[in-house]
C-alpha cells in the first residue's frame, strides 16, 4: 500500500504495516507539549480522570511562554500550576523564565523533536516540527491530558496535498512569503484536515528557518500538519541539536495526493496578509494606496529565529524607526537572544529605536507587550490576523515577513526593503 510521509509515520506508531486516509488509529506518542495557557487545563483534566502518574517524565514538555514572565495574577497562577505539576511528576522538560523560549522554536533547538516522530501539543502551531520530517499536530487540552497519562492518542489518518517547490527565493523573500502565497492561493480551509507535504528540488534552497515558518502556518490553511523531506539540511540540524536516534521516512513514489501544486520560488514577491484572514493576501506590488501602520512586531514562533533577526537588523542598521511608530523585537528563545546579542543585532535594534523583549508569545495572541488600541494598525511577523487578535476589535493586523516588517518600521507604511534602496 503506497503511503505519504505522514501516513508512514502514523502507521509505524500504530504498529501497522500500512494505513489509509480516513482510517481511525491509536498511536504511540514520542512527545506531548503544553504551555502556561493549555497546560493547567490538561493537568486538571488528567487529575479529574483519576490518573496519578504521567506515562514518561522524559516525554512531556511544559513551556511557560504565552503570558510569561507573568503579566498579572492569573497568569502567575497558571504558571504555578504547571510548576507544581512538573515538580510532583519530576518532568524533565519544564521550561520556565530564564530557560524558556517560545515553545515551537524551543523544542527543535533543544533537540526534543526529530524526524519520524509523532508529537502532539495543546497549541495549534505544534505543526511546526514537520520541518524536520516529524508528524506533529495540535490537539485540545483534554486530548493532551490523555496523552500525558497514557502516551497514546487517537487519529484519523489524513489525506494529503503535495506542493512541488522549484527554483530558489529572490533576495528579501523568505519562507513567510511562501506560506502566505500558498494560503492566499488555496484559502484558510484549502487543506482542511489534510497533510501538506512539500517536495521538489526547490526544497534544498530553503533554510531550516524557512521550513519551520512554512510548517508553523500549515494550520492557517486548515491542515492537520505540514511536513518536509529529511534532506542534508535537516540532518545537519539534527546533528547540531540532538544526539537521539531517529527514523527518516520518504513518501512512496505512487503515494496518492488529493491535489498537487507546483510553486516556482523564484517568481514569488514579498507578500502581506491583510485583515482579517491569512488568506487575504496581496503582494507588495499589488498594494495601492500606502497602508500606514502604528506598530511593527518582529518575533513569535513563526518568525523569531536568528535568520529573522539578522534580516531585520540588516534593514534597520543605520536607520531609525519612524517617529510615532513602535517597533517590538522578540527573539524566540534565550539562545537566539544571546546569539543576537553576540552578533551585535540587539545594539542595532536599540539604536534604531526599537525595543527588545525577553522571549514570549506576548502580542501575537493579544496577551501583552504590544496590545493595539481601536483604530491602530500593526505589521507583524506573527501567524494570525483575526479580528481582535492583537487587541481592540477595531484594530488591524497585517502579516508579513521580518524583511517587510523592518522596512515598514522605517517608512511608517507597509513596504518592501527595496523602497529603502536595499
Amino acid at each position: 500500500m503506497a503511503m505519504t510521509m505522514t501516513q508512514k509515520i502514523l502507521a509505524s506508531h500504530a504498529g501497522l504495516e500500512s494505513v489509509t486516509a480516513g482510517q481511525l488509529i491509536e498511536a504511540n506518542l514520542d512527545l506531548t507539549l503544553a504551555n502556561d495557557i493549555t497546560g493547567p487545563v490538561a493537568i486538571r483534566e488528567m487529575e479529574k480522570a483519576g490518573f496519578e502518574h504521567v506515562f514518561d517524565k522524559n516525554k512531556i514538555a511544559l513551556v511557560m511562554d504565552h503570558f510569561a514572565p507573568n503579566k498579572d495574577i492569573k497568569s502567575a497562577e497558571q504558571c504555578l500550576t504547571c510548576r507544581n505539576f512538573s515538580g510532583k511528576h519530576e518532568i524533565v522538560n519544564f521550561f520556565d523564565v530564564g530557560q524558556m523560549g517560545i515553545e515551537h522554536a524551543l523544542l527543535p533547538e533543544k533537540g526534543l523533536v526529530g524526524p519520524g516522530e509523532l508529537i502532539i501539543g495543546a497549541d495549534s502551531h505544534t505543526c511546526t516540527y514537520g520541518a524536520l520530517g516529524a508528524f506533529s499536530t495540535g490537539v485540545g487540552s483534554t486530548d493532551l491530558a490523555a496523552g500525558m497519562a497514557t502516551g497514546k492518542a487517537w487519529f484519523r489518518v489524513p489525506s494529503a496535498i503535495k506542493f512541488n517547490l522549484t527554483g530558489s527565493l529572490p533576495k528579501y523573500v523568505s519562507g513567510k512569503d511562501v506560506i502566505l502565497h500558498i494560503i492566499g492561493k488555496i484559502g484558510v480551509d484549502g487543506a482542511l484536515y489534510r497533510s501538506m507535504e512539500f517536495a521538489g528540488d526547490g526544497v534544498a534552497s530553503l533554510t531550516m528557518d524557512d521550513r519551520f515558518t512554512i510548517c508553523n502556518m500549515a494550520i492557517e490553511a486548515g491542515a492537520k500538519n505540514g511536513i518536509f523531506p529529511v534532506d542534508e539540511k535537516a540532518i545537519a540540524y539534527m546533528k547540531e541539536h540532538s544526539k537521539r536516534p531517529y527514523t527518516a521516512y520518504e513518501a512512496d513514489e505512487d503515494a496518492v495526493y488529493e491535489a498537487e501544486y507546483t510553486i516556482d520560488l523564484s517568481t514569488l514577491e514579498p507578500t502581506v496578509a491583510f485583515p482579517h484572514l491569512p488568506e487575504n493576501t496581496k503582494t507588495i506590488s499589488e498594494i495601492g494606496e500606502p497602508v500606514v501602520v502604528d506598530q511593527s512586531v518582529i518575533g513569535s514562533c513563526t518568525n523569531g529565529r536568528i535568520d529573522d533577526l539578522r534580516v531585520a537588523a540588516q534593514i534597520l542598521k543605520g536607520r531609525k524607526v519612524k517617529k510615532g511608530l513602535r517597533c517590538i523585537v522578540i527573539p524566540a528563545t534565550q539562545a537566539i537572544y544571546l546569539q543576537a546579542m553576540e552578533e551585535g543585532l540587539l545594539k542595532i535594534f536599540i539604536e534604531a529605536g526599537a525595543v527588545v523583549s525577553t522571549p514570549t508569545c506576548g502580542p501575537c495572541l493579544g496577551g501583552y507587550m504590544g496590545i493595539l488600541a481601536a483604530g491602530e494598525r500593526c505589521i507583524s511577523t506573527t501567524n494570525r490576523n483575526f479580528v481582535g487578535r492583537m487587541g481592540h476589535v477595531e484594530s488591524e493586523v497585517y502579516l508579513a515577513s521580518p524583511a517587510v516588517a523592518a522596512a515598514s518600521a522605517v517608512t511608517g507604511y507597509i513596504c518592501a526593503p527595496e523602497e529603502l534602496g536595499l
